[in-house]
């Protein structure tokens, strides 16, 4: 819930001076903020020479960010990553870049810490999940509009959908979409229409009371029709009905618990500055040369993820043809390698000199391929310097050997950061 009263001056972030290459490597060094010392260790590599950093830099629990976050979706890191680099190598009012935006992340988490927030996906879900939390309307608004909308009324419905929802539900739901759907083609979604577009896309499918659907998978994942009816059969399950305004309502609330006044202010601010793109990350006219002083992001890992198949039943909610949306699949660790330094080329365009590039690539092979092999080349192609490996571990015990932990080959403790510089 946003406090009453309002804050004159919003609270300072936590470094007002930017580091130098230098002053990050001693920071980083010396870090022990958890109680941990830092190690350092050989690049995997022997023909490259830069220092691997392992440590807890930051935390992974969830309540240490903030609740504006709190939208799932898959393969994301948590917000505590980008505020470490966006505090230490900007200032307010630097422009902050993410080319794999996905949930927003790094965008957001910019925003809140007085930079301009700049963000790219080709899928253009990622906007309609983004775009509305760097501009939050009241709850008394969403309340308000929510009321307005007859959800009751008489509609053709998607018979498949039913292995996922009571039909009541169902017929709330497509006539959501309906109304969002003639809203947009018409140019009248305005902040509080884009909010609730937002929520409901979140909570279209999970495992819990606060979902619409009936028990599934995490909300970050959408099943087949087909695996859903074998979910069902499994636990001898039929959909409930659900309250879907309740439960968009309950669900914004929940995002907006932590948001004071004068954050909100704050993104009032920036927001007309932010800049949001559909595009893939390797073409962006849209941004100038020399304007980006630094980039947090998470590629597109080597076939781990399907997006398409993770994101059929969010589409289908926002009328987006899969089909259209090329987004980067890459089997191939040469072709992924030879796309990263396109990629690469195209940041080094648009970063200032001197900006860097901080690359988390957490997902690994089964622990047979390091992607820091592949991107240290790829971004030496491009014309970017290496500056160091970060490795952030909540649970690593065995610190002399990095490259051999069962816990860091699954990418499940641990972020493993690439940091570049122009």
């Amino acid at each position: 819930m946003r406090q009453e009263q309002s804050v004159l001056f919003p609270e300072k972030t936590e470094h007002a001076k930017i580091l130098t290459p230098g002053q990050l490597h001693s920071e980083v060094v010396r870090f022990n903020e958890f109680e941990k010392t830092t190690s350092c260790l050989e690049f995997p590599d022997p023909a490259v020479d830069i220092p691997v950093y392992i440590n807890e830099f930051w935390t992974s629990k969830q309540r240490a960010a903030h609740s504006l976050h709190e939208v799932s979706y898959r393969a994301c890191f948590k917000p505590q990553l980008p505020r470490f680099f966006i505090t230490r190598l900007t200032g307010e009012n630097d422009l902050v870049y993410d080319p794999f935006m996905g949930r927003g992340t790094t965008v957001i988490e910019a925003a809140l810490l007085n930079r301009v927030p700049v963000g790219c996906d080709i899928n253009p879900l990622s906007q309609i999940l983004t775009n509305p939390r760097l501009n939050p309307p009241e709850i008394v608004e969403i309340q308000e509009r929510l009321q307005s909308i007859d959800l009751q009324k008489p509609q053709e419905i998607w018979d498949d959908l039913l292995v996922f929802y009571h039909p009541e539900t169902l017929r709330s739901i497509t006539n959501l979409r309906e109304y969002l759907l003639k809203k947009e083609k018409y140019g009248e979604i305005d902040r509080v229409d884009a909010w609730i577009r937002m929520v409901a896309t979140n909570r279209l499918t999970g495992h819990s009371r606060g979902f619409f659907s009936v028990y599934t998978l995490p909300p970050n994942q959408a099943v087949s029709v087909d695996s859903q009816r074998k979910i069902n059969e499994k636990r001898s399950q039929t959909p409930p009905w659900r309250d879907v305004k309740a439960i968009i309502l309950r669900k914004s609330r929940s995002l907006l618990r932590k948001l004071k006044r004068s954050e909100a202010t704050l993104l009032q601010s920036i927001f007309t500055r932010t800049r949001l793109i559909t595009s893939s990350a390797d073409h962006t006219p849209e941004i100038q040369d020399n304007t980006v002083n630094l980039v947090v992001t998470s590629p597109p890992f080597l076939d781990v993820v399907d997006y398409h198949q993770d994101n059929w039943l969010r589409c289908w909610f926002n009328g987006i043809d899969t089909g259209g949306v090329n987004i980067w699949h890459l089997s191939n660790p040469g072709a992924w390698q030879e796309k990263m330094t396109d990629l690469f080329k195209e940041l080094k365009r648009i970063l200032v000199p001197g900006g860097y590039v901080a690359f988390e690539v957490g997902e690994v092979r089964n622990g047979k391929i390091f992607l820091e092999t592949l991107v240290v080349p790829a971004a030496l192609t491009a014309g970017l310097i290496p500056e160091m490996v970060i490795v952030n571990s909540q649970a690593f015990t065995k610190t002399s050997n990095c490259w051999g932990v069962d816990n860091l080959k699954k990418g499940t403790n641990t972020n493993r950061i690439i940091l570049l510089r122009r």
